[in-house]
């Protein structure tokens, strides 16, 4: 369970930091509100998760699905540049997050 955590926590990263974009500098109410909503709930599912995945673990997964996700809605979303470069690098993040995952050894 505290791997859906952690995956709800890394999803919900993403939405804040492309919620940051939208606040314009904190000046629009609504965008402001549901960027803080969503990175205080990133937060809580993070610290769950930590309960029962080691603490370096949880973090660099959280990370490497907010980079991840935020690095690609932004090509998406925004245009941003698609450079083979960027892709395969891309693609090394979530190879890292993977692995992390499968050799990640419980404590308690």
């Amino acid at each position: 369970m505290n791997w859906i955590f952690l995956i709800a926590a890394g999803l919900l990263e993403i939405g804040w930091a492309i919620g940051l974009k939208y606040t314009c500098g904190f000046t629009r109410l609504w965008p402001t509100a549901a960027t803080f909503a969503t990175m205080t709930l990133s937060f809580f599912l993070l610290s769950l998760s930590l309960k029962t995945i080691p603490m370096g673990t949880a973090y660099a997964v959280w990370t490497g699905i907010g980079a991840a996700g935020t690095a690609a809605l932004g090509m998406i979303m925004f245009g941003e540049p698609r450079e083979v470069g960027r892709i395969v690098c891309l693609v090394m993040i979530v190879a890292g997050t993977v692995g992390l995952k499968m050799f990640s050894v419980k404590v308690d």
